[in-house]
């Protein structure tokens, strides 16, 4: 089975604990080694545990693809020498995205193939995005929200978006990510779909209040 349900620190919003690529995982650091090797066997990659900005909401402060790291300013000394120590193990770009706006997860939608961000960002934050990604990027809205990360999950196979997003939404998340794009849901109707589910192009972990509907949709959409 390519698809696994479990909830954090009793909390079904696993996707603010962490996140993951087709290189590498990042997850809280409060997260137990056996949880964290299921989750490794899972997306067949290796998972770190770390803190970020002295809590455990990885998946919020943190955005990432299989090029690179962006962190916010608040990250303190001994997370940044963690994430260095990342970035020489994975072979990945680091950078530190020096803007009022520390909640980065929320702001970007990626993969390897490219990236939406929010209109938050100016272009000289745009400029460093694409760089430490490796891909180019795009600004845009989904569902009429100034947070694409919140209201999206891009795999290298596809990406599920917001309920309530729009056409024109859909179409330009598509051409920059150059994936299928589908609409849905994440534990029992939340449409906020990165804080419910952490998924590569090899698996799915999804919170644990997540239906038997959604679990189908959401496994229609990643391809898994």
């Amino acid at each position: 089975m390519k698809i696994l349900s479990l909830n954090f620190f009793g909390d079904c919003n696993i996707g603010l604990f962490g996140k993951a690529c087709d290189n590498f995982g990042l997850i809280s650091s409060m997260i137990p080694e056996d949880v964290k090797k299921k989750i490794e066997d899972l997306l067949k990659v290796r998972i770190f545990r770390l803190s970020i900005a002295e809590t455990e909401l990885v998946g919020l402060f943190l955005a990432f693809n299989s090029n690179g790291i962006l962190a916010p300013k608040i990250i303190s000394e001994r997370e940044m020498e963690i994430l260095k120590n990342i970035k020489r193990e994975m072979g990945v770009n680091l950078e530190i995205l020096r803007t009022k706006h520390t909640a980065i997860g929320n702001l970007i939608i990626c993969n390897d193939k490219g990236a939406v961000i929010s209109k938050l960002f100016d272009k000289r934050e745009k400029k460093i995005i694409e760089e430490c990604f490796g891909v180019e990027a795009e600004y845009a809205k989904i569902a009429g929200l100034n947070i694409p990360g919140s209201c999206g999950l891009a795999t290298n196979n596809g990406c599920l978006l917001h309920r309530d997003a729009s056409e024109k939404e859909i179409e330009t998340v598509q051409n920059f990510l150059k994936v299928e794009v589908g609409i849905g849901t994440v534990n029992f109707g939340s449409p906020f779909i990165s804080s419910g589910i952490i998924s590569n192009s090899y698996g799915i972990v999804v919170g644990g209040k997540t239906t038997g509907a959604e679990i189908a949709r959401i496994m229609e959409v990643f391809k898994v």
